[in-house]
């Protein structure tokens, strides 16, 4: 059951695209699934490497297979979810507008010419 689960924890990444149905993929403008990212997923990925150093014994075991279901479910259940219920915030006209802001006097870098 473990190597299955080791696989699987691997395998389930390759399906990304078609659990996450958001049309915007960045979590710079998905703030609920920002949040379940940052409070879920990470903390989870420090108990299971803390957990996988640990020795096999109770309460390490136990913890490991909630942090492990958490991990599964996070990208099985929680992800589709997620995409299904949240309404991103608006996106930015162009990258240049993300970065320099919405600034009308903002200059861009010059193209450099190739002169020979």
């Amino acid at each position: 059951m473990g190597v299955l689960a080791m696989f699987g924890s691997i395998l389930v990444w390759f399906f990304l695209p078609w659990l996450d149905k958001s049309p915007v993929r960045s979590s710079n403008y998905r703030p609920l699934y920002r949040k379940f990212f940052w409070f879920g997923l990470i903390p989870t990925f420090a108990v299971l490497f803390y957990c996988g150093g640990a020795p096999a014994e109770e309460p390490f075991v136990v913890i490991s297979q909630i942090a492990a279901f958490y991990y599964f479910a996070h990208f099985l259940i929680i992800l589709p979810l997620v995409s299904a219920i949240e309404k991103p915030e608006p996106l930015p006209y162009s990258i240049t507008e993300s970065v320099l802001g919405k600034d009308e006097n903002a200059n861009l870098a010059p193209t450099p010419s190739h002169a020979g």
